[in-house]
């Protein structure tokens, strides 16, 4: 149960993880009849690039005999189905592979392994659980469902967002906060220029967890997310229900809440753990894996209606009005491994 004053980033952990009503552990919010949908949802082709990359990686890696493939929060498996089904083509690299997938949803878990039947995957709560083989980690639109904290200044005072319920009515209030305790909650300096911070703190646990675990056993993180490359943040917090945007403060626990990834706070936090990151759009890098060349290939002996409904499919991942400049990927791994597919 909510309580009656709380920061904002402990009323989203409430709408969407509590264990008894949170949205994310007692429905399955993806898909066309559901609240929104993914890129693996889309289209078949997206979770081939990406398998395919994958491949390209464990090459540069130099092959290991054991590398483990981690999926975050792996919505309806579709993603994690499909690399399976991409790599049969590739013996050797599907010998080598350990899959995981950290999910912390029972409902989802439920979907996830029905169907991933015919493949062996592990499903872990924790990464301290994988083994200690070099890791590739995807993350397709994990962070943005990471709750997140507001501060905004005003007139030199900052303060915190908090959501206020009264007589079973949420409305939004700021609490005062001091600069320093900011700063020690996100580990940089507030420059004199910013007004507005929003800033997931699960999410720079994350990044360090993650971080740690390349750094010991080399790999990287390939992350896939709504977001920008603003240099100032902004109030990016969104609520959705049935594909269609919703008051965050109403709906509780029956629609999903996610907000934009400042890209430039990440690529600053990966850069103090590790020394290589690389950022382009969807649309740049799904091209320069090579997705249209694919298309054309498949579209050779499709009838009229369902190569119109494969290139539509398409358009929706790398249409700069659709998915293609909203959406961002970003490269995380160590210089050394000089590996910029994708990204060129």
């Amino acid at each position: 149960m909510i309580k009656n004053k709380v920061p904002l980033d402990e009323f989203i952990q409430h709408s969407l993880y509590d264990k008894n009503k949170g949205y994310y552990m007692k429905n399955n919010p993806i898909g066309v009849n559901a609240d929104f949908i993914t890129a693996p949802e889309i289209s078949v082709l997206f979770s081939e690039m990406i398998a395919i990359w994958l491949v390209g990686f464990w090459e540069k890696l130099g092959k290991p005999e054991n590398i483990n493939i981690i999926e975050l929060g792996a919505g309806t498996g579709e993603l994690m189905f499909q690399i399976n089904n991409t790599i049969k083509n590739f013996a050797k690299f599907k010998k080598s592979c350990d899959f995981y997938i950290l999910e912390k949803s029972p409902k989802l878990i439920e979907k996830q392994k029905e169907k991933n039947r015919p493949f062996k995957i592990k499903w872990i709560d924790n990464l301290k659980k994988v083994k200690n083989f070099p890791s590739i980690i995807i993350a397709n639109e994990f962070f943005d469902a990471l709750p997140v904290k507001q501060f905004k200044k005003i007139n030199k005072i900052w303060f915190e967002q908090y959501v206020k319920k009264n007589n079973k009515i949420y409305k939004f209030t700021d609490e005062k906060i001091r600069v320093f305790q900011i700063e020690n909650l996100i580990g940089q300096k507030i420059s004199k220029n910013q007004k507005f911070i929003e800033v997931s703190l699960e999410s720079l646990e994350k990044i360090d967890e993650i971080s740690k675990i390349i750094k010991k056993n080399n790999g990287g993180i390939l992350i896939i997310d709504y977001g920008n490359l603003d240099s100032n943040m902004s109030n990016t917090i969104q609520s959705v229900k049935r594909h269609k945007k919703t008051d965050i403060l109403k709906n509780i626990y029956k629609s999903d809440i996610t907000h934009l990834l400042n890209f430039q706070f990440y690529k600053r936090k990966f850069k103090k753990k590790l020394d290589e990151v690389k950022i382009t759009t969807q649309r740049e890098f799904l091209i320069n894996m090579g997705i249209l060349e694919r298309a054309e290939i498949l579209s050779k002996n499709l009838s009229f209606s369902k190569k119109t409904d494969l290139y539509y499919r398409i358009q929706r991942l790398i249409d700069n009005r659709e998915m293609g400049k909203l959406f961002k990927v970003m490269f995380v791994t160590r210089k050394k491994n000089k590996f910029s597919m994708g990204f060129k």
